[in-house]
């Protein structure tokens, strides 16, 4: 099948390396190179780079907007089958999509989580399932109509990091497999229940803070929603310590934010304990709890204080 892929972030790439190894890709669309790191230098999107080096006799288009004339002009020449579009970060026009099959890979099980931060909400709302959903392009923001649907069980230490990867690498069966009924003529399209719609809106740096005299589970799936980005920090002995990684702990009680177990990584919330499996200490690479707590002299009762 000839195919234009449209995509910026590393969630598409699993999808485009099958896509390119079992279809004819006859372009690829990305946003442009944006400056990045401390000098700022111009840097390609995950999908440019990847296309780039991959892809050297494809069609790489970078345009500021998609939609204006030229770009248009240009992607709507190519004589494709379908076009897929995930993690693109820009909006396609009626006109630009005007008479092609164009699909999007969106990570939540429509109706639940449209918007920018799918992944994460779930996780902080203590989704026990998740997935991926194929949905055709509308005015508003993932409302299409769902073309398939693949889900998996969100594990109680998995992080928001973790997720996208499993997600990711979920995603090219899922647009195989609609591409194959298109192919075949006979796509199956459902429409989203409205009275289900929750939205995921984009985090905040501010969000980012564990309220231990919250619950659990609570504690838990924010330390684990947030991470790696923007983290958890808490002061620990006057110096910030970035939390990465949480599980379940036990029933054991204690001062919200105190060590209950300093070489487990307990720690005691409003009800119960969250274990505290991945840390990084300022100016430290990331490392287990049992190496952190190697030789550190932790003791019981010592807070973890939130930085609220």
């Amino acid at each position: 099948m000839r195919l234009v892929f449209f995509g910026s972030g590393a969630f598409g790439l699993p999808t485009l390396e099958h896509l390119a190894s079992c279809h004819e890709v006859l372009g690829v669309v990305t946003q442009p190179d944006r400056p990045a790191g401390r000098r700022r230098r111009p840097t390609a999107t995950p999908i440019g780079d990847w296309a780039a080096e991959r892809l050297t006799d494809v069609p790489l288009l970078k345009p500021e907007n998609v939609n204006l004339q030229e770009p248009c002009a240009a992607v709507r020449a190519m004589p494709a089958d379908a076009w897929v579009i995930i993690a693109f970060g820009q909006k396609l026009s009626p006109p630009l999509l005007e008479g092609r099959f164009a699909i999007n890979l969106h990570a939540s099980l429509l109706p639940r989580w449209r918007g920018a931060a799918p992944i994460h909400r779930a996780l902080l709302a203590g989704d026990r399932v998740t997935g991926n959903s194929v949905i055709t392009l509308a005015d508003r923001m993932d409302a299409g109509l769902v073309l398939g649907q693949s889900s998996r069980p969100i594990e109680p230490t998995a992080t928001s990091g973790d997720l996208h990867d499993l997600l990711a690498a979920d995603g090219p069966a899922l647009i195989e497999e609609v591409l194959e009924q298109h192919a075949q003529g006979h796509v199956e399209r459902t429409v989203q229940d409205e009275s289900a719609v929750t939205h995921a809106c984009k985090l905040t740096r501010e969000e980012a803070v564990v309220r231990w005299d919250d619950d659990a589970d609570a504690c838990r799936t924010r330390i684990n929603g947030f991470s790696p980005w923007p983290g958890v920090t808490v002061s620990w002995r006057g110096e910030p310590l970035k939390l990465l990684r949480a599980g379940p702990g036990s029933g054991e009680m204690g001062t919200p934010g105190t060590l209950v177990d300093p070489e487990e990584g307990l720690v005691a919330c409003g009800g119960g304990t969250v274990q505290l499996l991945e840390v990084q200490p300022a100016g430290k690479r990331a490392m287990a709890w049992e190496s952190f707590a190697s030789g550190r002299q932790l003791e019981v009762g010592e807070l973890l204080e939130s930085t609220a």
